[in-house]
């Protein structure tokens, strides 16, 4: 039947790549990608089987099955049905891209980057081609090369406000920060109310924002016609602004709209993360001693709240020459869900059926996922923070790789998550009361799993650091297995790509002067007394 399904020219107009069907055909076809951008999997697999009972082998048809499948983490059967298509249309460019896609969710980055590579060759015009390149290298850790990709398709569709914004992203995660000032304010001349751009602004946490963005972002907030993404973006971008100036009950006010915002999108529930969290502590009680006690020992994980200070210490680490500094890895997560996929039960409910070869598996199947970190140095960071609900059964997993818990004050680490934005929902973040939930699960879990194996788990005081660098960092570099080198002590000179909201901070020596919770007196009770702390004013034990 492939002779039947002329190759669409040019080959990135969607059009000509559904030409010759009858509408039919057609309309089930568009109702099934919309199916998958809307995360409704299942009814998009219906009307794509219907087209395809019809229209055999359309490779159009076959791409967005394989989109489907890969969404569904069924990355064989996107591969195949990939490869099916390519047969009718060889070298297409949204074939090969979506084929990219797919090798990339299952973990094969060198087969991902060739078919991005080959699309954007084979298609060199098309700008989002090129977004997509830059904005895949640039997850993969792969900057500078991701700089060059969105360059081409930032010349290529001036107004293609994405490229612009990772565009940003990438010059600030390299500490070229007046690049990335202009880039983010040529996004903000294409349209002025766009809240990544403004976002990325405000997350240059070293370089204020103006007077003038002040101004711009209240009429802009006044404004009816401002989507709700971009409106919450700039919520979180003018509370940081009124901070810096001092403004703390105007930031407060404007932080606390933007959080309850985000919150109304999609609710965390304590009281479900709660038992969410004693199951994964009971569940890693009860463990099997590992095969390898030694698998996993070229890792160490850095955990923790947000804004406690693990990309200061990842720094630290990926300072020394033994240390790749590989950022907020995905996989762990990952190969657990596949594995959740695979049994057909969530994480951790599959847990004590799982024996110590099922957790070798599971963790030479982290260590093939993550080989790419080792290329040059032998050890390297996964400092993704809510790794720490993974600590316990890390034990049989990869009984080799040292934890780094990085613990800061639980108000100031609070208050700088309330102020942060979070883009993956529901969060944590969203409310003081909420917060102060999560951080009493998280230190409850993570103090248990350090007292039963303190050679495995390192707590770390982000305070300790500030009054004691010397002394801290040789004690972090001993519990790594790692030899002093003076180069940790002048982390801020590393050169090295940092993908956090962090990034301008720690290329800045180390200061003591970060807390900021104080400042806003009683409006901060809630979290205070979700902590067992004393409300604000109130005198403490001996004090005045």
């Amino acid at each position: 039947m492939s002779v039947f399904w002329r190759r669409p020219e040019p080959p990135t107009d969607l059009a000509a790549r559904t030409a010759g069907l009858p509408p039919e055909q057609l309309r089930p076809m568009e109702a099934a990608a919309r199916a998958i951008r809307d995360g409704a999997l299942a009814a998009a697999q219906e009307r794509l089987g219907a087209v395809l009972a019809e229209a055999q082998e359309h490779p159009e048809a076959l791409r967005l099955l394989g989109i489907l499948h890969t969404r569904g983490r069924h990355y064989d059967a996107a591969r195949e049905v990939l490869v099916r298509a390519l047969q009718v249309w060889p070298e297409d460019p949204l074939l090969l891209t979506d084929l990219g896609n797919a090798e990339s969710a299952a973990g094969n980055i060198e087969i991902a980057l060739a078919c991005w590579r080959r699309a954007c060759m084979l298609a060199p015009q098309y700008a989002m081609g090129w977004f997509n390149l830059g904005r895949n290298l640039q997850a993969l850790g792969f900057t500078e090369p991701a700089i060059e990709a969105l360059e081409h398709a930032c010349a290529l569709e001036p107004a293609l406000l994405p490229a612009h914004v990772l565009l940003g992203d990438a010059l600030v995660h390299l500490g070229r920060f007046d690049e990335a000032d202009r880039r983010y304010r040529a996004a903000l001349a294409v349209h002025p109310a766009c809240g990544d751009a403004w976002r990325g602004l405000a997350n240059m946490k070293t370089r204020p924002l103006s007077e003038g963005d002040r101004e711009r972002l209240a009429t802009l907030l006044g404004r009816g016609d401002v989507a709700e993404a971009d409106r919450i973006a700039m919520g979180f971008a003018l509370g940081k602004v009124n901070e810096d100036q001092g403004r703390y009950a105007e930031a407060f006010a404007a932080l606390s709209n933007a959080n309850a915002r985000q919150r109304a999108l999609a609710p965390w529930n304590a009281a479900d993360f709660h038992a969410v969290v004693e199951a994964v502590t009971a569940a890693g009680a009860k463990l099997p001693p590992p095969l390898d006690p030694a698998l996993g020992e070229e890792a160490i994980f850095i955990v923790g709240l947000p804004r406690s200070g693990s990309t200061l210490f990842e720094q630290i680490l990926a300072a020394h020459p033994q240390v790749e500094g590989a950022s907020e890895l995905p996989d762990l997560g990952e190969v657990l869900a596949e594995e959740s996929a695979r049994r057909g039960q969530p994480f951790p409910r599959w847990v004590p059926a799982a024996g110590a070869q099922d957790w070798q598996r599971l963790g030479q199947h982290y260590l093939e996922r993550t080989a790419r970190w080792r290329r040059r140095r032998p050890r390297f960071t996964d400092k993704l923070p809510e790794n720490w609900l993974y600590a316990g059964v890390l034990a049989a997993m990869l009984p080799g790789a040292r934890i780094v818990d990085v613990r800061r004050d639980a108000l100031e680490a609070g208050w700088s998550c309330f102020k942060q934005q979070f883009y993956r929902l529901p969060h944590f973040a969203c409310t003081l009361t909420d917060l102060a939930a999560y951080v009493r699960d998280y230190e409850a879990a993570m103090d248990r799993w350090q007292a039963a194996a303190p050679a495995r788990i390192r707590t770390q005081r982000y305070e300790a650091l500030q009054e004691d660098p010397q002394g801290e960092i040789r004690a972090l570099l001993a519990f790594c297995g790692l030899p002093f080198d003076a180069a940790c002590l002048d982390f801020h000179r590393a050169e090295r790509a940092v993908r956090t909201p962090s990034a301008a901070q720690v290329r800045q020596p180390l200061s003591r002067d970060t807390a900021r919770a104080e400042r806003y007196g009683r409006l901060l009770d809630p979290l205070r007394l979700g902590l067992g702390r004393p409300l604000a004013g109130t005198p403490r034990q001996g004090g005045v």
